[in-house]
């Protein structure tokens, strides 16, 4: 019973890491953190290599379709 208690804080740990970084790409906290949950390093890797997700263009009630603000970095 014992052998558990470090991996499952590893493992919490890396959830709590890929959700952080979840939200740095824009992504949802929470379902990344389940997910990491899941899936550990492999939801890691994704995270890291895949990039922010496509922004979606929005029309402005009076006006025409515009694209939100780039962010710096």
């Amino acid at each position: 019973m014992e052998d558990y208690v470090p991996q499952s804080l590893f493992w919490i740990s890396l959830a709590l890491i890929n959700a952080g970084l979840a939200e740095q790409k824009n992504r949802s906290r929470l379902a990344w953190f389940f997910l990491s949950l899941l899936l550990g390093p492999v939801a890691t890797f994704y995270i890291v290599a895949t990039g922010a997700p496509a922004a979606i263009p929005t029309q402005a009630a009076d006006g025409p379709v515009t694209l939100p603000p780039k962010s710096a970095g």
